[in-house]
């Protein structure tokens, strides 16, 4: 049976903490009845000896503490101020010991949870990430996760707030039934009538939880096309943007206090009335002793904020209920899309690369992203990849070109045929050891913030400074580097913002180099170099013919006029394939429209 959302992650933490979870509960629960104790049993041991004038004859058990009335009283006002203060000292140590063993629970499962759902996003397969913003998982990662652990935290305190009311309650009843079920039915008939304010909480924390989204995505968006911004003069339009966003922040936690305001607004005009009703009815139906009458005043200013606090921890919990959904939902369908049936590990740092002796081979091939269209973004693929040559996929923007290439390094897999390497279907397993023998070099090259040295060596964390600088002159990338202040050890930025989008495609072109892969993947991976450094990477690319296979997609005629074959793609269909020179010669073909004034000026 599926556990409710909140429920799921508090099974969660208590699979996390183990027994010393219920210690640290057992604990609390122990500190507060010491507390009530402690304030309980001084008026009364007071009495007992004289110092205080209060009829005590009706309290149950009071005869065990007559032996204090035969000592002096000031002997037996030292022991019962001693007895005190031993009771308050033991509970501000065990206060002390829970509260530092809570804060590392909470911090531990808070990591747990963390942990867990970055390990099932790792393992993730690609079609999961492009249905999703990236925006939106960073704010289940750091906000709402948050909110979870903490709503968990409070369920949790709540439960144990029930177990410690129940046994105030008890101890109420011990002393006076009738007066302790007045306060009971008091505090159910509030709680009932709170509940409206538990469901506007609920509304509100869904709408705050929207607005967090939306704010992470503008601000990303932001910093992301800053370029973009300022050279289109967009920046009022983007304080405008930011500036309603804040006054809607601003009206939904005016909104979220309001609730909470009239929240408790009704609980000290209701308890203020209860009061003043409770003292009445206690002195003229129930006909208490003073005594009794001050031990359940005590007991009702010791239990009717259990109620309120369990209201209160009610419209909280309310309010984080739909970030709680929201990762739960994250987390299941992350496990339902995982990458090559789970195989991959995020703790196994290296994986075997497999060996391509022949081909890499689509066969009848078929794909679509929603599996409720009729059209397929490729249809009826047929092609064949040799070893160690080099193979051009062009097309028109669109035409399916990317998505062949995600099906090829196993992100994608086809609805039907078949991707093969030396004729034989790939097991996830095999599919897992090709994807870590291919490099790929996207048109849009992605660099992390850190040093040079920081890029390469994540692919290689093993590399010698050797491999490091002749990863770099393949790349052509080694003689600005080396006239950095700092050469590798050069910080680029976030994304490589300090460096030139033609230096940022060289150095993703060396880490690539740097894996040592059997298959390159180059998406227009020269399409930021100057004419000079582009003639010397096609050289280094030569060289590599018959000891790499090398797979480009292109539109330049410089980049793919090597090609050993070229596969033209046109909505999602192969349309023509051969060598480059057979098909440039086709003049009714689409190749040799793509090449247009390329061709005429190559000729």
């Amino acid at each position: 049976m599926k556990l409710p959302p909140l429920f799921y992650f508090l099974k969660r933490l208590h699979h996390y903490s183990g027994k010393i979870l219920y210690i640290n509960l057992f604990g609390s629960m122990l500190m507060g009845l010491l507390d009530s104790v402690g304030i309980i049993l001084l008026i009364p041991l007071l009495s007992v000896i004289g110092i205080v004038d209060i009829s005590i004859t009706d309290i149950p058990g009071i005869h065990l503490l007559g032996f204090l009335q035969e000592i002096p009283k000031e002997q037996a006002l030292l022991i019962i101020l001693l007895a005190y203060v031993t009771l308050v000292s033991s509970q501000s140590l065990l206060s002390r010991n829970i509260g530092l063993r809570d804060i590392r629970i909470h911090t531990g499962f808070i990591n747990h949870i963390r942990l867990d759902l970055y390990r099932s996003l790792l393992k993730a397969d690609w079609e999961f990430y492009i249905k999703r913003r990236k925006s939106d998982l960073v704010n289940s990662l750091t906000s709402e996760l948050g909110r979870v652990t903490n709503s968990t935290f409070l369920l949790l305190q709540f439960l144990a707030s029930l177990v410690f009311t129940a046994i105030q309650l008890i101890i109420a009843m011990f002393i006076s039934v009738k007066m302790t079920l007045f306060v009971l039915m008091c505090g159910v008939f509030i709680t009932l009538i709170s509940k409206r304010y538990r469901r506007r909480s609920r509304e509100l924390g869904k709408v705050m939880n929207e607005l967090s989204q939306e704010y992470l995505a503008g601000i990303s968006d932001h910093f992301n096309g800053v370029k973009d911004i300022k050279s289109n003069i967009l920046e009022a339009s983007q304080y405008k943007w930011l500036s309603e966003w804040s006054d809607k922040v601003a009206h939904e936690r005016y909104e979220s206090a309001k609730v909470r305001s009239n929240s408790q607004l009704i609980y000290k005009l209701f308890s203020s009335l209860i009061i003043a009703f409770f003292i009445y009815i206690s002195f003229k139906l129930f006909q208490s002793s003073g005594a009794s009458m001050l031990l359940i005043i005590l007991i009702f200013s010791r239990l009717w904020p259990r109620f309120t606090g369990i209201q209160s921890s009610l419209e909280n919990i309310s309010s984080a209920m739909p970030a709680v959904e929201k990762i739960m939902e994250l987390q299941e369908s992350s496990q339902g899309s995982q990458d090559l049936g789970g195989l991959l590990n995020v703790k196994e740092k290296r994986v075997e690369q497999i060996v391509l002796n022949e081909n890499l081979k689509c066969s009848n091939v078929n794909f679509r992203y929603d599996k409720e269209s009729t059209n397929f973004t490729l249809e009826d693929i047929n092609l064949k990849i040799n070893v160690n040559k080099m193979t051009a996929i062009v097309g028109k923007s669109g035409a399916g070109k990317s998505t062949l290439i995600d099906l090829l390094m196993g992100l994608l897999k086809p609805e039907s045929g078949m991707v093969s390497i030396d004729g034989r279907d790939l097991s996830d397993r095999e599919l897992l050891a090709l994807r870590n023998s291919i490099s790929y070099v996207p048109q849009d090259p992605f660099l992390f913030h850190g040093t040079i040295r920081d890029n390469l060596l994540m692919v290689k964390p093993d590399a010698c400074e050797e491999e490091l600088w002749k990863s770099l002159e393949f790349s052509s990338a080694a003689e600005f580097v080396n006239n950095l202040p700092n050469g590798l050890d050069t910080v680029i930025g976030d994304r490589g913002i300090k460096l030139s989008g033609g230096e940022r495609q060289r150095l993703v072109l060396a880490r690539a180099i740097l894996k040592q892969p059997s298959i390159l993947i180059l998406d227009e991976a020269t399409s930021a170099l100057d004419s000079v450094n582009e003639m010397k990477i096609q050289h280094a690319i030569e060289q590599l013919k018959g000891s790499i296979t090398v797979i480009v997609i292109a539109h330049r005629l410089s980049t793919i006029k090597n090609a050993d074959q070229v596969i033209v793609i046109e909505e999602g269909r192969i349309v023509q394939f051969g060598e480059y020179d057979v098909l440039s010669n086709d003049r009714n073909g689409l190749f040799s429209q793509l090449l247009g004034n390329q061709f005429k000026v190559a000729n």
